[in-house]
């Protein structure tokens, strides 16, 4: 690990409630802490347009889709 980081000044209801959360997640308030600020600050790796698109899935025909073709 890196370093440790302090953090003050954090209102009673906040750190009962890390508190909580700790126990049923069966981890500490430090272990829950981590866990917390790996999920907020990591973002996944971004896709391409073309990725999405690709896992897009196929939900028709183009026809379905065409807003130029007989009125109806």
């Amino acid at each position: 690990m890196a370093t440790n980081l302090v953090v003050r000044n954090i209102d009673e209801e906040l750190v009962r409630a890390l508190k909580q959360v700790a126990t049923a997640h069966g981890r500490s308030a430090e272990a829950e802490h981590r866990e917390i600020l790996r999920t907020v600050l990591q973002r996944p790796a971004r896709r391409s347009l073309a990725e999405v698109l690709s896992s897009m899935p196929n939900v028709g025909e183009d026809a379905d889709f065409d807003f130029r073709g007989s009125p109806g």
